[in-house]
């Protein structure tokens, strides 16, 4: 899957390039094959006189490598006849098959440095079998030679590169080992010793000779191509013309099928499917999600016959091969991911786990499932917010039905709530994502939502309930689950009534609670209106204070905790 990948990304960059390739003849020729501009400065004659002086040079040397070539041959062939073992005979022709082969390279560099151009060209190659296990792929076969053609000429300058190279390292060791030869020459006293190195010597001569027409060749080469380059650079602007008139408009004329076909069938959906009965429901049956499954996978084919269609009637092969391949590649990674395409085709069939018009779970907060399309709808309607999310968000969720009295968030904007780490504030923003609230006096407390929901919010703005301990003397013990409650509960009344809480007031009761160890307890349960959440640690004081009061009223002694001491 990935060779087909970087073959559909690297035809979708190199489109432009091709074209521009295709409009200069003179990028793609071999070395020496530039066209002669009529309009060269005398710089440019300068250099092209020197050049032609440097390949005569270079044919003279070729030629005397030749002749070296030749001798060293004959001379092989001598030996052979002399040669009294089989051994000896192999060797000589191993070495005479190597003479043989740097013979007919030395032929092919005199006639490609005459002419100019490779000889290679001109010679009848086998075609190549275009190796596809399916027959359907040849059709992309005139895309990848292109791209094949447009690369050509960068891997045939990194192959020259990679031969200087080589070629200059090989010639500090030839010139070594014909110094070394010619030294102990020089040096030795004995004459058969002297004559055996000079029958060598000739041989690292022309090795050196050679290696040193390789380097001349290949640079001359490379020179070629430079100035080549330097001449596709200066047309680039006549080559960028020329293809906005010809590939880049085809291009175009692709790009404006696309939008019209995509347009042409949206304007006849949207008209057709007014007439399918169910169209206009909030959630849409199953024959309307049938219909606009099939209307969105003929959109998609019918745009990609549009842009092969086009291809096709221009006749430009190189685009049309291009799009197959592309095509072939897409398909090629969809069998990877089919289970996500059923799964997804699934939920726009609202057959899935998780269907339209029921509750789920989405970031740790309850949403009502909208609409399920490519882009579908949550809403949350105590947050007050809409989420569209990728329907990919929804593969591997599920979704139920609820109940009308079920809460989507524990409060809403301007609610008063408690928190279990105490902090008690209005809100003054909902999402998904934080709640603020706001204190009293004015600071501000922010939570991520999840730390909220976590802290189990107690939410006052509905109706809230006040339970508040009073202890009072055991002296009253006859009285204290009798009388004592109603006397206390009269007196509250009566103050809620005059401060002005009477409207908000749901409920009031004073009972015994319990004897504690150093006191006998009433409690005081007040329920109020939501109305009064903000005042909610004031009311608390507040039945304090009139706790106090009734108390000084009433002679009731309060009692403090008794410490006793054991001697």
């Amino acid at each position: 899957m990935k060779k087909y990948l970087v073959v559909i990304i690297t035809a979708l960059i190199l489109l432009p390039c091709i074209a521009i390739s295709q409009e200069n003849p003179a990028a793609s020729s071999a070395p020496g094959g530039a066209a002669q501009d009529p309009g060269k400065t005398d710089e440019q004659s300068v250099l092209e006189a020197e050049a032609q002086q440097n390949t005569l040079e270079i044919l003279k040397s070729i030629v005397k490598s030749k002749a070296t070539l030749k001798q060293r041959m004959d001379e092989k062939k001598q030996a052979m006849a002399n040669a009294g073992s089989e051994t000896e005979k192999q060797y000589l022709s191993e070495e005479l098959a190597e003479l043989d082969k740097q013979m007919a390279d030395a032929v092919s560099d005199f006639e490609m440095t005459a002419t100019g151009v490779e000889i290679g060209l001109f010679v009848a190659n086998k075609k190549e079998r275009f190796d596809w296990k399916n027959e359907l792929l040849s059709l992309a076969e005139p895309g990848i030679m292109e791209l094949k053609r447009l690369t050509a000429k960068a891997r045939h300058k990194s192959k020259l590169n990679d031969e200087l190279a080589k070629y200059q390292d090989l010639l500090p060791v030839a010139i070594k080992a014909r110094t070394r030869i010619e030294s102990l020459i020089s040096q030795s006293q004995d004459p058969a010793l002297a004559a055996a190195l000079k029958n060598i010597l000739p041989e690292y001569n022309g090795l050196e000779s050679q290696i040193k027409n390789k380097v001349d060749l290949v640079q001359l080469k490379l020179n070629e191509i430079e100035r080549q380059e330097a001449s596709v650079i200066d047309s680039t602007q006549d080559s960028v013309k020329k293809f906005f008139k010809t590939r880049g408009l085809y291009l175009f004329l692709a790009i404006l099928a696309c939008i019209g076909v995509v347009l042409l069938i949206k304007f006849l959906y949207q008209n057709l499917i007014r007439f399918v009965p169910g169209y206009k429901l909030e959630y849409r049956p199953f024959h309307i999600r049938i219909l606009e499954l099939m209307y969105r996978g003929m959109t998609l084919v019918l745009t990609v016959l549009a842009i092969i269609a086009v291809f096709y009637f221009v006749e430009d092969w190189v685009l049309l091969s291009l799009t197959i391949i592309f095509i072939l590649g897409v398909i090629w990674a969809a069998k990877y991911t089919l289970p996500m395409y059923i799964d997804t085709s699934k939920l726009m069939l609202n057959v899935g786990a998780v269907r339209e018009g029921e509750r789920m779970i989405y970031q740790g907060v309850p949403w009502r499932v909208k609409h399920i399309n490519f882009f579908s709808l949550l809403e949350n309607p105590d947050l007050g917010i809409t989420l569209r999310i990728p329907i990919t968000e929804l593969t591997g969720k599920t979704s139920r039905r609820f109940d009308t009295h079920e809460s989507w968030f524990p409060c809403r904007k301007n609610d008063w709530v408690i928190l279990s780490d105490g902090t008690r504030g209005g809100v003054t923003h909902l999402s998904h994502e934080t709640v603020e609230l706001v204190l009293r006096g004015g600071a501000k407390k922010t939570y991520q939502t999840p730390d909220f929901l976590a802290m189990t919010p107690l939410n006052l703005s509905v109706n809230f309930r006040i339970k508040e301990t009073f202890g009072i003397d055991y002296g009253l013990q006859k009285d204290a689950t009798t009388t004592i409650p109603d006397l206390l509960s009269a007196f509250i009344q009566k103050n809620i009534e005059q401060e002005g809480y009477a409207e908000e007031l749901l409920n009031l009761r004073v009972e015994f609670a319990e004897a504690g160890a150093s006191s006998l307890d009433l409690v005081v349960i007040a329920d109020f209106k939501g109305s009064q959440a903000p005042l909610y640690n004031r009311l608390r004081r507040s039945i304090q204070r009139w706790c106090v009061d009734a108390a000084s009223q009433y002679n009731w002694n309060i009692p403090f905790p008794q410490l006793t001491v054991g001697i």
